[in-house]
């Protein structure tokens, strides 16, 4: 399987999950503002929504988007425990706990990045974000990681996100518990071997 990914954007995620489950992958970079991969082809013909991650399986057939390529990976090896079975209400709250980074997180987070967010509208969205933090940080006291103490693919993509509120300057000072929760999860070897390998960290 290929995984064409940015450095640090949300196909981190994807990553970090394979990576822990055990899953080869083949890494391709993409260039995102120029729509092309590290070797020159078209990223368009791959993904023609234009965005990271993209997941091509071995028969060529592709996926797309952060939240199913998580479930995808994670229920190619059940035994890694990353993702619950199928049906269970556990496997609904990690769902829940997936769209809640897709859609609030992820959402409220990358706006930021926009080049033309005047300093009012920024304001405005990291209020919006700010809410959001509140409710993860009220949800991740007394836990290690969203689901209790064990990692799953929501955990993956929540730390991915979150990571970039340092580049974004967004401080973190007033949730201890997401601030504890980004190091917990930092620390483990297989996100250290995921950032390594996008060359984040040496």
């Amino acid at each position: 399987m290929k995984l064409y990914y940015s450095p640090g954007a949300c196909s981190l995620a994807p990553h970090i999950v394979a990576l822990e489950a055990g899953i080869a992958l083949e890494l391709v970079k993409v260039d995102i503002p120029n729509k092309k991969t590290a070797d020159g082809a078209d990223f368009w013909a791959i993904n023609p929504k234009g965005y990271v991650p993209a997941l091509q399986l071995d028969n060529g057939e592709v996926l797309t988007e952060v939240g199913v390529l998580l479930q995808y990976l994670a229920d190619q090896k059940p035994a890694a425990g990353l993702l619950s079975a199928a049906g269970s209400m556990p496997r609904y709250h990690e769902m829940e706990a997936i769209n809640f980074a897709a859609t609030e997180v992820h959402k409220q987070l990358g706006a930021l990045f926009n080049p033309k967010l005047t300093p009012e509208m920024r304001e405005i969205q990291i209020a919006t974000a700010a809410r959001r933090l509140d409710a993860l940080d009220k949800a991740l006291a007394g836990k290690q990681y969203v689901m209790g103490d064990r990692f799953t693919v929501a955990d993956a993509y929540l730390y991915t996100v979150l990571n970039w509120t340092g580049m974004l300057k967004v401080d973190l000072g007033k949730w201890a518990n997401i601030q504890a929760f980004q190091a917990r999860v930092a620390a483990r070897p297989k996100v250290q071997d995921a950032l390594r390998a996008e060359g984040l960290i040496k």
